[in-house]
């Protein structure tokens, strides 16, 4: 319920003071389920904390043009992210889109300073 609010996408507040917070609460985590086997579930909660960020993220960058700047800075072809970015998809169902999970990968929130529940508990 903690993570849910701390990804919620109407909370105002800028993404690396986000990233702060879950990082925190993932640290808090890991030290009291590092005793337990739960890395199925961890791999889960990684997973999911993602692509909450990755709606988060989608919605800051607001306008078509924005999201096609963006994803082209990211590596995206300009095909795709022109399709995506005027992609009418609300922020759940585009933030699972190939071109947005390219773009946004695992090293791209590592490089912002995202812990992995799954790297705390091993």
């Amino acid at each position: 319920m903690k993570l849910k609010k701390l990804t919620n996408r109407n909370w105002g507040v800028s993404m690396e003071f986000r990233i702060m917070k879950i990082n925190q609460l993932i640290q808090g985590w890991g030290n009291y389920f590092k005793v337990g086997d739960i890395k199925k579930y961890a791999e889960k909660i990684d997973a999911h904390t993602r692509r909450r960020l990755r709606a988060c993220r989608w919605k800051e960058w607001k306008k078509p043009k924005t999201r096609y700047k963006n994803l082209i800075k990211l590596g995206v072809s300009k095909d795709k992210a022109k399709r995506c970015a005027n992609s009418r998809k609300k922020y759940w169902c585009i933030s699972k889109s190939p071109q947005l999970d390219f773009a946004l990968n695992n090293e791209y929130w590592q490089k912002l300073g995202l812990k992995s529940l799954y790297n705390v508990i091993s």
